[in-house]
């Protein structure tokens, strides 16, 4: 059976950088693109970093039982893994990383018991803090909502197969190597 690794974090924490190392990494580990109802970053690709879909059209998934797990993050933005998602990750044969929210790794543990879910840590909420304003993302009221979820979101790391603090990025892939290398080896 393939593996399955989650990997979380509050935002700005760094999770979706390790991710995105990982997978540039190993040739084995594919990226479950999660599907969300946020409007699209610049950058973002639909189909390669989400798949942005309307709310009423993600309503009628969760309806029909599309998703293995699915969250409101914020009033009308949602937040889910397609169930298609993995079974076409599976058909090629890959190991499937999640970049997920600390909810959603929650709930893949719980359906994928055997899974690796990867709490990635801020050194301090001051540095986290600091890098969600370098982003330049967001409006002085979202980002006091992130900061607020953030808080909440560090008290789950103790739900978490490991804790990956990232202080120094270098280091913190390297460590997010050896975890996923001595997971999948397993």
């Amino acid at each position: 059976m393939r593996k399955l690794i989650a990997v979380t974090a509050p935002s700005g924490a760094g999770k979706t950088t390790i991710v995105r190392h990982l997978l540039s990494t190993y040739d084995n580990l594919d990226f479950s693109v999660s599907a969300t109802t946020r409007e699209m970053r610049k950058k973002e690709v639909n189909g390669k970093d989400y798949y942005f879909i309307g709310i009423e059209k993600f309503k009628h998934k969760i309806e029909e039982d599309e998703f293995i797990e699915w969250e409101e993050v914020y009033e009308n933005q949602f937040y889910g893994t397609l169930k298609s998602e993995v079974e076409r990750l599976w058909a090629l044969d890959k190991d499937i990383i999640f970049d997920i929210d600390v909810k959603g790794a929650v709930n893949i543990k719980k359906i994928y018991p055997e899974s690796l879910c990867i709490f990635i840590k801020p050194p301090s909420i001051e540095v986290l803090e600091e890098r969600l304003k370098n982003r330049k993302t967001e409006s002085a009221k979202s980002f006091a909502k992130r900061i607020a979820r953030v808080k909440k979101e560090m008290k789950y790391e103790n739900k978490f197969d490991v804790v990956l603090v990232n202080n120094v990025l270098e280091v913190a892939l390297k460590e997010a190597e050896t975890i996923v290398e001595n997971f999948v080896i397993s």
